[in-house]
């Protein structure tokens, strides 16, 4: 009787585990980074997919630290996502692009796309990779207007105004530019976006090893910038960059202490604590950093939702992205959220007054995000190790560059 018993005991284990099985293969999978998965907007858009369609959705939450491991083991085998989320990064040419994803130039949504959201999502050949679903950022020299004005300066349009205003204002007893060197990295692929993202031809022939940071006069041009401007105080005493964090960036800009930084608008809305001075005293002008002489923005990096050629259910997947990408869906997930438009028709996101001020200027010189994302090798800390060590006095303008290069190619 026991062993009757346990006999229908494990038919019905065998039948529950079928039918869990079943329903995953019934429902569409859609695979990310938990961190990025977990994201409001992202939730918002899950549940209201489920809600208005009635279909399931099987969510790959992993953990951010595996998941680039697991999305090429995943798209190696017979359990491949239906969609998968990635950055239009380095990272991205590891998953065999090509062979594995849809090509999504002709979708409805595309001509809702901005101008810089589209661009970010292009490969090569110009072919759109996936649908733009993310906050977005502009990155640039954001500085205090009130301060400026009350010492009868002016921003810059060029890199010799720029160097004029930091050493007007280092006269004055400020600190020109808040410089986070201790553990902060972003602030070197600013000025390296448009040397690449304006030659293609280098991109690739860097990529392949063809040339080094070297054989390229505006890597040379940046960090002698750099060290200059370590050198003549433009980031303070060396105290003050060195040993500068995430966290001390808002006291130094809230109190006056520094007047510049290189960073993102959202920053504002998400980390920045007013004192002395507040948001609405902070405006927007390029980057300068000796590497593009009119100065640049970086555009904001965007997660993107892929569709796999393996999927049995590209149609359905389709039609997901085509319900995230009707406005009154995406006016849904980001309402009240700090992101600068990726769709024309997006108007429930908040959106600075930095950023629209800046239109013009940033709809001229603005990136695509490109030396972080699509150097192979680029790795922002070990571009930072290298020039820390320049600060230091430990390398030479020369010895930081092929320091770079051997940090990339360890990388790579």
């Amino acid at each position: 009787m026991k062993k009757i018993f346990a006999l229908a005991l494990a038919a019905a284990v065998l039948m529950s585990l079928a039918s869990c099985n079943n329903a995953h293969s019934m429902a569409l999978t859609v695979m990310g980074r938990k961190s990025d998965m977990e994201k409001s907007y992202m939730k918002s858009v899950f549940e209201s997919y489920e809600r208005d369609s009635g279909k399931k959705l099987r969510l790959v939450c992993v953990e951010d630290g595996e998941f680039e491991r697991k999305a090429r083991e995943s798209l190696s085998s017979d359990n491949a996502p239906d969609i998968l989320l990635h950055f239009n990064n380095a990272d991205l040419t590891a998953l065999d692009v090509e062979d594995n994803f849809l090509y999504l130039n002709d979708e409805p949504w595309v001509s809702d796309l901005t101008d810089s959201a589209l661009a970010y999502c292009l490969d090569g050949g110009g072919n759109l990779l996936g649908l733009p679903y993310w906050e977005s950022s502009v990155s640039g020299c954001y500085y205090n207007k009130t301060v400026l004005d009350s010492l009868g300066l002016r921003p810059a349009s060029t890199q010799a105004e720029f160097d004029t205003l930091c050493q007007a204002l280092a006269e004055l007893g400020y600190t020109p530019i808040c410089w986070p060197g201790d553990g902060c990295s972003w602030m070197p692929q600013l000025a390296l976006d448009p040397v690449f993202a304006d030659d293609p031809e280098l991109l690739e022939k860097i990529n392949k090893n063809e040339v080094g940071y070297a054989d390229i006069p505006a890597v040379t041009s940046m960090v002698s910038w750099i060290n200059n401007a370590a050198k003549s105080g433009w980031f303070g005493d060396r105290h003050d960059y060195l040993d500068c964090g995430w966290g001390d960036i808002s006291p130094a800009l809230s109190s006056g202490d520094a007047v510049m930084t290189f960073i993102w608008d959202t920053w504002f809305y998400t980390d920045f604590t007013p004192g002395k001075y507040s948001v609405d005293d902070f405006a927007l002008m390029p980057v300068f950093m000796g590497a593009a002489d009119g100065g640049t923005y970086e555009g904001g990096n965007l997660n993107m939702m892929m569709v796999s050629k393996k999927s049995e259910r590209t149609e359905e997947a389709l039609d997901f992205l085509r319900f995230c990408a009707a406005p009154e869906n995406y006016n849904e997930a980001f309402a009240g959220i700090s992101t600068v438009s990726s769709f024309r028709g997006q108007n429930t996101n908040i959106q600075s007054k930095m950023v629209t001020d800046a239109a013009r200027s940033i709809s001229k010189l603005e990136r695509v995000s490109t030396a972080s994302t699509r150097v192979v090798g680029y790795n922002a800390e070990d571009v930072c190790r290298a020039l820390i060590s320049l600060m230091k006095g430990d390398t030479t303008v020369p010895e930081t560059v092929r320091l770079m290069d051997h940090y990339r190619l360890a990388s790579g």
